[in-house]
This record gives C-alpha cells, structure tokens and sequence, in this order.
C-alpha cells in the first residue's frame, strides 16, 4: 500500500467526478444523471479501484456504493484490452445476492457505461437459461451474476471465467447469510489467481473479514457509517401491541396517516401473502414480494410501488435485500427480524441522501427480547408510543407462526419450528398440535401441546413436554433421564439416552422422524423399555396407531430419538 496516496489527501481535494480522474465518457453518463458531486462512500473507494488495489469496503444500501465501484472498473477495462476476447468470457465478475439487486447493479453498469465500447450482461435464476446462453454467444466486459446460476452456466460450459481481472462481492453479508459461502468457494476456484477483488458489504462482521482474509491481498479498508449504527435522520418508534391484533392496528396507522408509499417487513413468505390481502381488504393498495414470487411478479410489484399504484409493499428480508427506492418516507417493522443487524438493514431504505425517514415496529410482548437486542446494537432506545385502544393485556401470549420463513444462517441455533407452532427460543424444539395450539418455551422450561397434539416434541437437555387431553399423547423427553407421564386417556412416554418407559400405558409406535411420536401401542424401546400400569394395575390401553401426516410407521430406539 506504499505507493497508494493516503486517503485524506484524496478526501481534502474530491469536490466533483471530474477530481477523480474519470475518463469524459463516464464524466458525460454522470452528468447525464444529474449527480454533480461523489458521496462519501465514492470519494474513498474510486481512487483505490483505480490504482488497481484490492478493497474492502463497508457501505450500506442507499449509500452509492454500486456507482461506487461500477465507476471505476469501467473506467480501468477502457484503457486496457483483452488477452484474449471471445465470447462468454467476461473480464469483470461481479457477484450479488438476490435477482432485484443483481438487476440494479448491471442497471448502473448500462446508465454510466453507455457512451463506452464495453457490454454487459445480467444472469440469474428464476427465469429461462436459455436467453442467457444465448447472450453468452457474444463478447462479454462485465458480468452481473448471482452465484448459483452462474454455477449452473459453469456446468454447462456456457461461462469462462479464466479471463477475469476483477472481482466484486457485492453485499458480501447478505451473500453468507443467504448460505452462499459454497457456491462462492466453488466461483472463486473457477477464477485465475491474478486478479483485482473488491468486497461490499454492509458491516465488518467476523464473518465478513474471515472471507476478505481468503479472498483480499492487503486490501485497502474503507467505512462510511459508524460499524452497525442506523442513520440519525430516521426516526425510530415502536408499538407494543399483540401479534393478532398486528394486522388491524398497520391498516389503521396506514389509513390514519395518509400514507402512499410505505415499506413492511414481515419475517415469512405466508404472513407477507396475507398481510397484502388483507390489506387490500381494507381498500388500500399493496403488494407481496418473497422468494416463492416469480420474477415477474417481483418486477411486477416493485414497479407498481415506484409508480404510486402500489401503496404498500410487503416484503422479507431477503426479497427486499437491494430495492433501490428514492425518498422512500416509511419503513414498518411488522414483525422484529431474529437478526439485529438486519433491523439496520431495514430501516436503511429510508432517510436516505439527506432525506428524512419514519421507522416503526409493531412489538408483540414476546419479541421485547429481539427489541432489547437491537436497542444494544445501534446504542439507543427506540421510542415507546402507546396507541389508544391497542395497548397488549398483562396476560397476552405468544402468537403461532408459519414455518416458511426467509431466516438467515445466523438465527438463532437450535430453534426448529413445528406445524402451527410458534418460533422457540434457543434451543426449542418441535411440536405440531392437531388443533393449532402448539406453545413454545426457552431451554430448561416445560412445553405443552394441548389436546389433541399429535406430536410432544422435541427438547434440548433438560428441557420437556407433555400432552394433556382425552386423546392426546403425552411424549416427555430429555437427553439425560428423568421421569415423563403422559396426562389423560393417552400414552405418556419417557425417553432417556438408556432406554424408554411408559408411565402409563405402552410405548407408542414411532414415526420416521425421530422427534414424532404417533398415536397408539407399539413396540418396546431399546434397551428394556416396558409397559406402564394404568389405574386399577393393568396395561393401559389405547386405539390402534395413526401416524401423523408424512410420518412411517416401524421403531426406532431411544439412542436414535434422542
């Protein structure tokens, strides 16, 4: 990094494009655009891309990070050729997370790019392959990609990769959580080794510098906000209300406030479907967008929401990862994300450029734990505002949640989610109840399934369940022993890492998943698993096994439940 100028003689001179030392071309397309000066995340990094270094940089959405680094990779592929050209070998890879992002980038790629010799190219999944390929037939500069079609091109010997001089990670973050660290591994073994690597991201977690470390050569660092911090311009506020009143309250707060343009982030794919109808019940415009969307739809929608037809645009956080929406005044938080960094990532799409923003989040009782996390995050409390008639009773309870939703690989560990059950806290396991009422609790803490559940469950250590009912079956299970009974007319069953005990009534006959019990007698546990004694000293009785949707029926022992 000697031979690089320190970064503050750059900051004290850069008043306009034309002190970057852009070629005219991509001086004439800025201009064209209407931006007269750089942002802060520009003025740093296009001097570094230019000298040719490697970067990492963190910059979040809105911060004009993409001109950022589509400035000057044009603008260094224009003074050099080729070694060789041919077609579907591109010189520039530049890698993103989701299809809108991926189109917006190559979008930035055409608007500054289009008075240059050089083409470009947009790939990713969700449409036909065949147009692609297709396009690969040609030359090609610039390649806008997400990792998994461009595997899938790879396979099919479509792409060459061996040509690329320069690499970009765009919303590196993103990328990890949405697990592509593989398909990014198996991209870069696909590139030469000799090549220029830029990496985006929105924070500089330990994750992200573990990969800057294997992928950058004394790179240069550049930020532009504070590490995790949400901008000052957007006002922050939280309503405590219970999750089934959620729906009725946003619609009110939608009506009441004139809004036209607001952005919700729900945490599943259903509750984002539904939150859209019933919107649209309410007489007011709106529109979901998730990863089940087909492109079209997502284009469809996205537009409709520029345009002023669609008021309200319902999204997760994957499907909204990248939206590039100007002035947008409203951000509501429907449900927390598990996540706290990607409450920044959510209110980030508003207060951009100067403008100022309104973020609120609807608080159910049993997100203050997700509200607290993210309150320590960005270091201030979010403001507590009471709405008259919607204030949650002393005795509210959790809300059941879908098992669809868009979570990332940082979520909480352990938390599997059952049919019609709500989300667990560390280390909660799984349950379905065949009359929707299934309950969740943190580990060491009791769950119940109440009458009628077809499944106890699983739990982590010490943790246990019981079913209660004329009918249900009560299934209490710890890794390390204990006693379990089930209640009622049904079969309680105990499970220990030795073996199995019915407290009251014979085992019932297992599932193919080792964490179901169905209904029923069945086979004895390994390793010497009895019959238990009803009341008046007989083995209990039950009706014959039905096993649960999707389950086998056979045996399984203790050692392989557990």
């Amino acid at each position: 990094m000697s031979d690089r100028l320190p970064l503050e003689l750059y900051l004290t001179v850069i008043t306009s494009f034309a002190d970057l030392g852009l070629a005219d071309s991509l001086l004439r397309a800025i201009a064209e655009t209407g931006y007269t000066a750089p942002t802060p995340i520009q003025a740093q990094a296009i001097p570094l891309v230019l000298q040719g270094g490697d970067l990492l940089a963190a910059a979040q959405t809105g911060t004009g990070k993409t001109a950022g680094f589509t400035l000057p990779i044009l603008h260094r592929l224009m003074l050099t050729k080729p070694a060789l050209r041919k077609p579907g070998r591109p010189r520039c890879l530049i890698l993103t997370p989701t299809r809108e992002l991926t189109a917006q980038v190559e979008e930035s790629v055409q608007t500054y790019g289009k008075h240059t010799p050089l083409t470009s190219m947009v790939m990713f999944g969700g449409v036909n392959i065949n147009p692609q390929i297709s396009a690969l037939k040609k030359p090609l500069d610039i390649l806008v990609a997400t990792p998994g079609r461009l595997l899938d091109h790879a396979g099919q010997k479509t792409v060459d990769l061996s040509g690329v001089e320069i690499l970009v990670l765009d919303e590196a973050d993103r990328m990890l959580d949405m697990g592509f660290i593989r398909d990014i591994r198996k991209v870069l073994a696909l590139l030469p080794k000799q090549r220029q690597n830029l990496l985006f991201s929105a924070t500089f977690s330990e994750e992200i510098r573990t990969l800057a470390r294997g992928v950058l050569n004394d790179p240069g660092e550049v930020s532009v906000t504070p590490r995790n911090t949400a901008t000052e311009l957007v006002t922050q506020t939280m309503h405590l209300v219970e999750q089934h009143h959620k729906r009725d309250l946003i619609s009110h707060i939608i009506r009441e406030s004139g809004w036209h343009q607001v952005l919700v982030f729900t945490r599943t794919k259903h509750g984002a479907n539904r939150l859209a109808e019933k919107l649209v019940k309410d007489g007011l415009s709106a529109a979901a967008i998730h990863g089940n969307k087909s492109q079209a739809a997502r284009t469809r929608a996205l537009a409709g929401f520029k345009a002023g037809t669609v008021a309200v645009l319902v999204a997760t956080d994957i499907a909204a990862r990248g939206l590039d929406i100007d002035q947008l005044p409203q951000v509501v938080n429907f449900e927390l994300p598990n996540v706290p960094e990607d409450y920044v990532h959510r209110i980030g799409r508003t207060g951009r450029a100067g403008a100022t923003g309104a973020a609120i989040s609807l608080v159910d009782p049993s997100e203050i734990k997700l509200l607290k996390a993210i309150e320590k995050l960005i270091r201030k409390p979010i403001d507590r505002v009471e709405v008259q008639g919607w204030k949650p009773s002393p005795t509210a309870v959790r809300e059941p949640e879908d098992d669809d939703d868009e979570r990332d690989s940082r979520g909480p560990r352990g938390g599997g989610r059952g049919r019609n059950g709500a989300r667990p806290g560390n280390g909660g396991g799984r349950g379905a109840d065949a009359n929707g009422g299934a309950r969740r609790t943190a580990t060491g803490s009791a769950g119940q399934a109440h009458a009628g559940g077809r499944d106890g469950g699983r739990a982590a250590s010490g943790q246990s369940r019981s079913a209660s009912g004329p009918t249900g079956n009560g299934d209490r299970r710890a890794s390390n022993g204990g006693t379990g009974r089930g209640n009622g007319n049904g079969n309680g069953e105990h499970r220990s890492a030795g073996g199995a005990r019915s407290a009251n009534g014979g085992n019932g006959g297992h599932g193919s998943s080792g964490d179901r019990q169905a209904a029923g007698n069945g086979p004895r546990g390994a390793h010497g698993g009895r019959p238990g004694a009803s009341a008046g000293g007989q083995p209990a009785r039950a009706p014959a096994p039905r096993p649960a949707v999707g389950q086998g029926s056979g045996r399984r022992s203790a050692l392989l439940s557990k």
